[in-house]
């Protein structure tokens, strides 16, 4: 699907306010309302706008240590990749997991109670033998920034650059 520059300030609008009424959006995407929902509708359909959600904070609830770590597998068959994966999938506390290329096979983002839960949540990865060969942890001090609005006027440069080459 190609976006032009209504709908990529449509999806500024939602990624920045989920609950933003109808009238608003309408105003902030330059359009009437009624083709400014369709457009939003229709942004839906296509899966470039996956959910809504509300951005918590986790400290207000109660104390929580943030973890990195990485992740190497023993064996790189595409089986092994799948087991990791689905066992990951099925961690709750286990908030993002990324595949990546290098020295390293995943970089995951960890939220426990403590330290001790995070330790016991990898000692029960490395009981249910996933074939992690080695793992690193990187105890998060401070969140320097952690944001989920994506650089979409940015996205829309790019795009403009290949449509004139």
């Amino acid at each position: 699907m190609k976006l032009d520059a209504i709908d990529l300030r449509i999806l500024d609008a939602v990624q920045r306010d989920g609950r933003i009424t109808k009238l608003a959006l309408a105003e902030k995407a330059g359009l009437s309302p009624t083709p400014c929902w369709l457009r939003l509708r229709k942004l839906e359909k296509a899966g470039i706008i996956t959910g809504y959600h509300a951005r918590i904070a986790p400290r207000r609830i109660a104390p929580v240590a943030s973890v990195m770590m990485e992740v190497t597998l023993a064996n790189h068959r595409q089986a092994d990749f799948e087991r990791f994966e689905r066992a990951v999938a099925a961690t709750p506390q286990i908030v993002a997991c990324w595949s990546v290329g290098g020295g390293v096979d995943y970089i995951l983002k960890i939220i426990a109670t403590d330290i001790d839960a995070y330790q016991r949540l990898v000692d029960g990865l490395l009981d249910r033998e996933l074939g992690i060969d080695r793992y690193f942890t990187y105890i998060v001090t401070k969140t320097v920034k952690e944001d989920t609005v994506l650089p979409l006027s940015s996205f829309a440069a790019s795009g403009e650059e290949q449509s004139a080459s």
